[in-house]
């Protein structure tokens, strides 16, 4: 009985983030700009609510009474799982003071805004201030938390459980290793063709082919909707209800299709959760108070880049998929080949904007980005430097001059929303994809529906592998039942030796 009381409460829990959910979609595509304000501060009434029914005495008189009740059941019980993951949250929030966290809810909401405004005019000093107070108060956050070594791994802990810099060293500099010289192999080839990506294409048509090719994955739109925002991103309100959104810029027609594939394959995770966990703990990331399925961050992102990169960008599924895409744009693509197609969307050149980078220079954006959060983080960098550290990294990684701060310091949506820690996640999801993507295709029905178009059996397999758990098992729990073994990047490191070694004749 305490155990099925605990379990309504953290349902409340979940209804109150997917309230808070609602509302942040709608400010970042529908709201207008005179709404930031006061829709902050009712986000932040809702956070504070959020977390007090969390903390509640209700809620910790119903939790131990639970601890009693599943205390005899096996350690992996779906109950007793369900009941040391609202213990671990509840012990988590009472080490962070209340208006702490209501302050940097409504910081979040409000910083969206100012962000927006500084990144169109492309004036990082508007963004100074909110952005000064954002990084002090996650310090004060990171203190209140507890670490061993470093503040950051304090952040890191409610995106990635169990990543440090120090863990993350090593694996970047692997990286490094294996794919800085692929990139300056490739500076000295001849480029493919490319042209054509860069012609006129209308914003509907894009809309209508972006939302086919999420739907050919499997995206479910009795359950979702496709939404045209500033940066790309999926909202879920329970595995009923999960949208996704996309940019569209007129001449490069490339952005919105791989920005909906990316957030579809976000999309099938959560779609794919096992209904049974709708409302529970399994279901809502109950450290980082979202309504998220996934198990951590980088989880999340291994499917969507998996769908957009593995697939999405693979010869085999522009040798099925070219002739629909000619169909939606008949005129921009009619004296193009499916070849050439392919060659252009996998094209490796440096560039400014991590979400349109390509798939072998992406990781390139994260470490950089990874490297000084840390460093605001210790307060090695100040935030009124932050563009001049950006540009030297990027002209360190990839040898670039940085024009203004729309491509360089301004481009990201995280910090505007709060969110310092999260940008690992990415690399940490190529890793995973490449992984999982590499046990999937041992599976010869998956080989075959990769080569004549059916995706389902590859949709299957990861229901099966990562989906339908949500939140159940640790991260490389799930990647050991998947695959045999922990995070590995070997497997991404050969994917994209042998694809980009052919694309470039290397």
């Amino acid at each position: 009985m305490s155990y099925a009381q605990l379990m309504e409460s953290v349902g409340q829990v979940n209804d109150l983030l997917n309230t808070q959910s609602i509302l942040s979609w709608d400010a970042r595509t529908m709201m207008p700009h005179g709404g930031h304000e006061t829709r902050g501060k009712q986000l932040a009434t809702l956070s504070v609510l959020t977390r007090d029914l969390l903390v509640s005495a209700n809620t910790r008189s119903q939790l131990d009474k639970a601890e009693a009740e599943t205390a005899s059941m096996p350690d992996e019980a779906v109950e007793k799982v369900m009941v040391a993951q609202v213990r671990e949250a509840i012990d988590w929030h009472l080490a962070i003071p209340a208006e702490l966290t209501r302050k940097r809810a409504e910081l979040g909401a409000n910083g969206h805004a100012v962000w927006a405004k500084a990144r169109a005019e492309s004036d990082f000093s508007q963004f100074v201030p909110i952005l000064e107070q954002t990084v002090a108060l996650n310090r004060e956050m990171a203190e209140c938390i507890g670490y061993e070594a470093h503040p950051y791994d304090a952040l890191m802990y409610r995106f990635e459980p169990g990543e440090t810099v120090a863990t993350l060293k090593p694996l970047f500099a692997r990286l490094r290793e294996a794919l800085i010289p692929l990139v300056k192999a490739i500076g000295e080839k001849e480029q493919p063709r490319f042209d054509f990506l860069e012609r006129h294409y209308p914003v509907d048509q894009q809309h209508a082919f972006a939302l086919s090719m999420a739907q050919k994955v499997g995206y479910d739109l009795n359950r979702g909707r496709l939404d045209t925002t500033l940066h790309p991103f999926e909202v879920s309100f329970t595995r009923n209800d999960v949208r996704i959104t996309t940019r569209f810029n007129p001449n490069y027609m490339a952005a919105s299709l791989f920005g909906a594939l990316h957030e579809a394959g976000h999309a099938l995770y959560e779609q794919g959760v096992d209904a049974a966990y709708t409302r529970t703990p399994f279901a809502t990331d109950l450290v980082g108070l979202y309504a998220v399925g996934g198990v951590s961050f980088g989880a999340h992102e291994s499917q969507s880049r998996l769908w957009e990169n593995h697939v999405g960008r693979s010869r085999e599924f522009w040798s099925v998929n070219f002739a629909e895409a000619q169909k939606f744009y008949p005129d921009q693509l009619s004296d193009v080949t499916a070849d050439e197609f392919f060659r252009a969307v996998n094209r490796c050149k440096p560039g400014f904007i991590r979400v349109e980078a390509d798939e072998l220079t992406y990781d390139f954006h994260v470490m950089l980005r990874t490297d000084i959060e840390a460093a605001l983080m210790d307060g090695s960098l100040a935030v009124k430097d932050l563009p001049e550290a950006w540009n030297a990294k990027i002209k360190e990684y990839l040898g670039l001059e940085v024009p203004d701060d729309a491509n360089g310091v301004l481009q990201d949506v995280h910090w505007s929303s709060g969110q310092i820690g999260t940008f690992c996640n990415y690399t940490i999801g190529n890793v995973m994809a490449g992984q999982l993507f590499e046990a999937a295709k041992q599976d010869a029905t998956i080989a075959s529906g990769l080569a004549t178009g059916d995706y389902e059996p590859l949709r299957v397999y990861m229901i099966e592998n990562v989906h339908q758990h949500g939140r159940r098992y640790r991260r490389d729990e799930l990647l050991v039942k998947a695959t045999g073994r922990t995070l590995d990047p070997e497997p991404y490191i050969a994917h994209l030796t042998a694809k980009y070694s052919e694309l470039y004749s290397l």
